[in-house]
Order: C-alpha cells, then structure tokens, then sequence
C-alpha cells in the first residue's frame, strides 16, 4: 500500500531533501554563482510538482503588462522535441517550443516567447536583440523558475495550490515537493492558486497564519473562472452553457491536476466521464483510438469531448482528432482571478516594480 511504499522510499526523500538544501546553501553563500540583470525579470514558480497554475498566471501578467511595456516570456518548453535556443513564432507547434509557450504565443502574438533551457544565456540574448532594436524589452517573465537559481529574478512569485498545502506535503519521492517548503523565504509574493471562489475571510487569515508568511512578503489567493466550451478545431463555435447542460461529457486530459475541471464539468454537463493522461501527454495513435472507443461508448446522442487549453495546442496539431472528432471536441478556457481586494493590489506593485526597475526609469517616465 501507498504507506509501505511510503516508508521504502523515505531513504531516497531524505537523501533528495539533503542534496537540495546543500545545493541552496551554496547558492546562498555565493559557492555557486548567481546572476541579477538590470532587466525587470519576474519569476513564476512553485515548490510542488506540476498542477499549481503557473501558466494562467504568467497570461494573468502578460495581459497586465503587454499594454504598456515590451515583454518578452522565457520558458524552457517542458517536453519539446528540440533544444537550445528558439524565438517562437506564430508558426511554431507544440513540438518545437513546449505546449504551454506554444499557448501564450498562440494567444498573445505580439509577445515574444523564448525557449531555452539555459535562462541566464537566454535573458542575455533576449536583453542584447532587444537593444539592438528601437525598443528594448523592458521586462522579462520566467516560467516555472523558482528553482533556477543560476538566475536571481527582480520579483519572485510563488504559487501554491489551496487544494495541496505543502505543509502537508512532503519531498520527493515520497510526496510531490521540489525543496524543503522553508524555501519559500525566497519568494517575494505567494499566491495561493486554486481557491474555491467563495473563499470566506476568516479562512484567508487561518491560510495566511498557516503558511507562515514572512514580513519581506505579501500573500494573494486566487481561483479559476472558467469559460464556456471553445471548439478546439474552429474558435469562433462557442459552446452555451444551455448546450452544455444537454450534453454527456468526456473529459480528456494530459494535465497534473484535473480535479477542478472534472468538479465544474460535474455541475454542468448532462453526465460526465472522464480519461486522464499524464502532464503534457503527447497523444499516440492508441491513446486516439482509446479516446475513440470511450466516445462511442457513451449512450447519448448528444456527446462532446472536452479537454484543457494546454491539451488543445497538442491536438490541433495531430490529424486524426479532427478525423475521429471533427467539430466535437472542445477545450474549457481558463483566466485566474484574485479574491477580495488582491487584484488592485497586486497590480499596482507589479506596475511599480516594472517602473522602478532603473532600465525602465527614463522610458517609463512619461
């Protein structure tokens, strides 16, 4: 059982744990080198392995900031079949630069999202291109580098997921940490991701004692607001949610943690089942042909597929969804939204750290 499992594998935890800490303390004391850049570089990241929602909230800021400043996204494209650096491109799939940069260039074209594994090359290549031209970037987001600590990013933000305390957690491979959960010290901002949206205030304040949030430090919660079904193939059919009602729903996914879409789908879709892959699953012929028998297996004739906004980048790509599915198979679109008064303020000291930032100081002036 998971306990004996447990237990067999806590030599190899304590061993993990050990080997991190030693690499932080190294860091730490200047052993092994850092790199601070005079650009505005804002690192999202988190402690717990996968599922937190590190890519909603990297769009959460491409969106505040694409308005004012040139941004660019650095991201080190998780299972792409290519290496080294590579500006993407609207052309670009799935395969080249990573699903989830593969999304923020699909839905932010103006934007410039990098891949490479090595980030602090990659900041000086993207800083050197950007000033060989009329405008210099002017800030930089990091995805999922809370543990890159080759790179010291201006601003830190840690994500935590509400429904996985990591206080609870414990390192792998016995549990689902990436380093020991003091190691949240490093983080400037932490925000707790996934929360129901009616999160009432006194549980905010049991949340905030419980993390144990240092002073140097400022706590946000946030949660999900899901939008109704996209056709996966065509982006202009959108589904109603009266249609969705009627619907018996199969639920594809290749992410960490599908729980809370299942729970949406469960109170509004006719009936739901469901087929889970692992994290940034890359379908097989026999994973569609599964898909297939599942589908036709449902005894209604008003059926959908649904599946992620990550999963849906992997899809359009593949030849034999649109053959099997054609119009369908839908993705559930996704934007994070901040509870009580924590957008305002998250915004603005966004805004001021980006402003401040003294590479930023006579552009932004105005």
């Amino acid at each position: 059982d998971r306990r004996k499992l447990g237990i067999l594998l806590w030599p190899l935890s304590l061993l993990f744990r050990i080997m991190v800490t030693l690499r932080n303390v190294l860091y730490n004391a200047g052993i092994l080198k850092s790199e601070k850049f005079d650009v505005a570089t804002i690192s999202v990241g988190n402690i717990t392995v996968g599922g937190t929602g590190k890519t909603p909230h990297i769009e959460y800021l491409v969106q505040l900031l694409n308005k004012n400043i040139r941004l660019a996204v650095l991201s080190r494209g998780y299972k792409r079949k290519t290496r080294g650096y590579i500006i993407a491109d609207t052309t670009s799939s799935a395969a080249e630069i990573g699903d989830e940069p593969k999304q923020i260039k699909s839905k932010f074209p103006d934007v410039t999202v990098v891949v490479d594994a090595n980030r602090r090359e990659a900041i000086k290549k993207i800083v050197t291109e950007g000033d060989q031209t009329s405008t210099p970037f002017h800030a930089i987001l990091l995805d999922d580098a809370f543990q890159h600590r080759r790179v010291i990013p201006g601003l830190s933000i840690l994500l935590i997921d509400y429904n996985r305390p990591i206080d609870e957690d414990r390192m792998l491979p016995v549990g689902n940490l990436r380093e020991p959960e003091f190691s949240k010290h490093r983080a400037n901002f932490i925000i707790v991701s996934k929360c129901p949206a009616n999160l009432k205030p006194i549980e905010c304040r049991l949340l905030t004692h419980r993390f144990k949030v240092y002073p140097h430090q400022k706590l946000f919660f946030t949660t999900f607001k899901y939008g109704l079904p996209v056709n996966v193939m065509d982006s202009k059919d959108v589904m109603t949610l009266k249609a969705l009602k009627t619907s018996a729903v199969l639920l594809v996914s290749g992410i960490a943690e599908p729980e809370p879409l299942k729970d949406h789908l469960k109170k509004r879709a006719k009936s739901l089942n469901s087929l889970a892959y692992g994290d940034h699953h890359y379908y097989e012929t026999k994973d569609i042909e599964k898909i297939r028998k599942e589908f036709e297996a449902i005894a209604s004739e008003n059926k959908i597929i649904i599946t992620t906004e990550k999963d849906a980048t992997r899809m359009r790509e593949i030849s034999l969804f649109q053959t099997y599915f054609e119009n369908k198979i839908y993705y559930i679109p996704i934007e994070v939204e901040f509870l009580y008064d924590g957008k305002e303020q998250f915004d603005e000291k966004i805004m001021n750290y980006v402003k401040r930032n003294k590479r930023n100081i006579r552009l932004l002036k105005k």
